[in-house]
């Protein structure tokens, strides 16, 4: 599954305001937008493959002629928050007003999305639910499986799709000062290792590989290259699909050997663990 977040600006503005006002910094994360999502656009037309691309509500409101793209060219737009805030951050009744921004700018452009992807992934117990009642059929938050599942919550059912860290971008390519999100540049022919090694083992296992990359760091050129060789050589083994998230999230609801769990908190007993 190839998936793609347009976080622009405000992955960099959740971390504060004043980012704003360094044109460096704003460019930096304006390359995704302006350039890297066209670039890799391109490549899935050229490769006739279908994505998903988790959009904050900020980049609908500040590229809604790039997000109908998006749609226009057969791919799928994935609720990703408004603001990119960390819902971990936030009171339950911000994270929900939060959500909502990101559902209302995105239904401005005339898109009803149908999946979630926290900020961060920094889901909270009450995301999932969250996501329900908005009607969302599935998110993709959770790291306990490396297939998908189906999550029972208080107010209905959602496809989990698991991601990981190490189907992300940010460990390979992600390098800033301030603010300190990584000091990594490696060879896309590295990143492209780390995930085809992946992908071949999931083979074995029957598993589902979320690949999670941000247009600002892998829309740059060698970068979206190795984007490119890796559905290259899921085509050559013959044996995996590369789908979207709401096929992947429609092929987990119709299998009747689905798996399913309950979406229950941890418990911590202070007297064994007294720091907060």
């Amino acid at each position: 599954m190839l998936t793609f977040d347009i976080d622009a600006e405000s992955c960099m503005l959740a971390e504060g305001r004043r980012y704003a006002q360094q044109p460096g910094l704003m460019s930096h994360q304006a390359f995704g937008p302006k350039v890297g999502v066209p670039r890799i656009l391109r490549v899935l037309r050229a490769e006739d493959v279908r994505a998903t691309f988790f959009v904050p509500g900020l980049t609908a409101e500040r590229y809604p002629d790039l997000i109908r793209r998006i749609i226009d060219e057969g791919h799928e737009v994935g609720h990703h928050s408004h603001s990119h805030r960390a819902p971990l951050e936030l009171s339950e009744g911000e994270e929900r007003l939060d959500f909502e921004r990101g559902m209302e700018a995105l239904d401005r452009l005339g898109i009803r999305p149908r999946g979630h992807r926290s900020a961060l992934w920094a889901a909270t117990w009450e995301t999932a639910a969250i996501a329900v009642e908005f009607g969302m059929d599935y998110e993709s938050n959770m790291m306990d499986n490396d297939r998908p599942y189906v999550l029972e919550t208080g107010g209905g059912t959602i496809v989990e799709v698991p991601p990981h860290w190490s189907w992300d971008d940010f460990p390979q390519y992600a390098y800033l000062w301030d603010p300190d999100v990584g000091k990594n540049v490696v060879a896309p022919s590295q990143a492209l290792k780390v995930w085809a090694e992946e992908l071949d083992a999931m083979r074995e296992w029957g598993a589902a590989l979320v690949l999670n990359a941000h247009p600002f760091l892998s829309g740059r050129a060698s970068r979206v290259r190795a984007i490119r060789d890796l559905i290259r050589l899921a085509r050559d083994w013959g044996d995996v699909a590369v789908l979207s998230a709401s096929e992947l999230a429609d092929r987990a609801r119709t299998d009747p050997a689905i798996e399913r769990r309950n979406n229950d908190p941890i418990h911590v007993d202070p007297n064994v663990y007294p720091h907060e």
